[in-house]
């Protein structure tokens, strides 16, 4: 077998191979003398069949069917013998096919491109360290006890924080419109469910009062009918309703599947959960920082086919995350195209970086990493079990966790720096610009 490999551009390869044409006879030849030891055709005993009987009526379709095999194997082949790598599929072209000549055909495709591992010692990352207090514990309990709240009718004016239960009629100049009408609507003041305008002027309302209300619609309100318009709203209180919240007590501990205990076990339930948190948020705003920093170190000319073939993974994500609501026409590959580089360029990175420094998976972290996953269920045995006899899961976790290990390398290549702050802050970091 001959092979040639043309560079077209710094990625794209153009292979050409040829195959000698007894490598198909050969194969051709076998196959027929197999079928007719097997074939039966009317007017002959089986297994007595003649070669050139069996070659007429199946000659054609078993050389097909081996030059479309010693295609693909030898096309492996080559890429064996020339130690090349492909990043996709390859274009392949057969020449036509003459008698007592061989196989011939060029196959056109991206390699990968050459990673070269920068200096990691610049890399800068700011590691944040959190101590979970007793006031943050504090502040998850009060947050539990707000969603175990109740709601108590009051005879008294509507403020802040109640629930108002109101019937409401809209009219968009005198004409009713599309789920503008509600009956006995619970609507909780302060939680911005509805327009804020309709919200506000609730607000001082008592039970069984009665007024009309204008509210005008934002400018990229979604019912094009009623974007930037004003509508009235003829509405009528039927309840005035305040929050009730639970006392922290062993009831309340209860409800949360704690039998022994109260208090004090669910306190350390609540605070296991937080640190649980903690440890995950620490870890992913750390390896967002390596990433990143690995991202601008390496600038890569990427195999457009990698590219393309993330873009579409992206792609079904983002139209399963929408349950067929929205056609595949609205996610253009430009939607996902600066995600897709990322991720196309790192997965290069971080296997050259595995590679060249001869990394290999830590048995005891993953370990380590499937019980800390299973503390958080029910049943962690169960979660457990499942990772430990799903290989295709075990893998998954396992390259998730030599990924953590590319993190703490290159955290330790380069320059950390720790930055104490409050459990909150690390939670929920305020957005830039924000407003106090």
């Amino acid at each position: 077998m001959q092979v040639s490999v043309e560079s077209v551009s710094n990625l794209q390869r153009r292979m050409t191979v040829q195959v000698p044409p007894e490598r198909i006879e050969q194969e051709v030849d076998r196959r027929l003398k197999s079928l007719a030891r097997r074939v039966k055709i009317d007017g002959f005993r089986p297994g007595k069949v003649p070669l050139k009987v069996v070659q007429q009526r199946y000659g054609a379709g078993v050389f097909q069917e081996v030059v479309g095999e010693v295609l693909q194997s030898s096309y492996q082949e080559a890429l064996l013998q020339e130690k090349l790598e492909p990043a996709g599929s390859p274009s392949i072209e057969p020449k036509p096919l003459e008698p007592g000549k061989g196989l011939e055909y060029t196959a056109t495709f991206d390699v990968y491109p050459k990673v070269e591992i920068a200096d990691l010692s610049d890399v800068a990352v700011e590691r944040p360290r959190v101590e979970v207090s007793d006031a943050d514990v504090d502040k998850v309990i009060e947050t539990l006890r707000r969603q175990r709240k109740e709601f108590v009718a009051v005879e008294r004016a509507a403020q802040k924080g109640d629930q108002v239960i109101v019937d409401f009629d809209g009219s968009l100049d005198g004409e009713a419109f599309e789920g503008g009408k509600g009956e006995a609507m619970p609507v909780e003041l302060g939680e911005g469910r509805m327009l804020a305008a309709f919200e506000d002027q609730l607000n001082g309302m008592k039970p069984g009062e009665e007024k009309t209300i204008d509210v005008p619609f934002p400018e990229d309100y979604p019912a094009e009918n009623l974007k930037g318009k004003t509508a009235q709203f003829a509405i009528k209180v039927r309840e005035v309703k305040e929050p009730t919240l639970p006392e922290v007590d062993e009831a309340f501990a209860k409800s949360f599947g704690i039998e022994e205990g109260g208090v004090e076990k669910l306190r350390e339930d609540v605070r296991a959960n937080m640190e649980r948190e903690v440890a995950q948020a620490l870890k992913a705003k750390v390896k967002d920082q390596v990433m990143q920093a690995l991202f601008k170190a390496h600038p890569l000319e990427l195999p457009e086919a990698l590219v393309k073939d993330e873009i579409e993974r992206l792609r079904q994500q983002a139209l399963s995350r929408f349950g067929g609501q929205v056609k595949p026409e609205n996610f253009p590959d430009e939607v996902f195209r600066e995600e897709a580089v990322r991720r196309v360029s790192l997965g290069l990175i971080i296997r050259e970086l595995v590679a060249s420094k001869g990394m290999k998976v830590d048995a005891g972290r993953v370990k380590a990493e499937l019980e800390a996953m299973a503390a958080g269920y029910e049943d962690p045995r169960q979660v457990i079990d499942y990772y430990r006899n799903n290989r295709q899961a075990q893998s998954g976790l396992e390259a998730m966790v030599l990924e953590d290990q590319v993190v703490d390398f290159v955290v330790e290549q380069g320059k950390a720096t720790d930055k104490p702050m409050s459990f909150d802050e690390l939670m929920n970091p305020r957005k830039e610009g924000a407003s106090e």
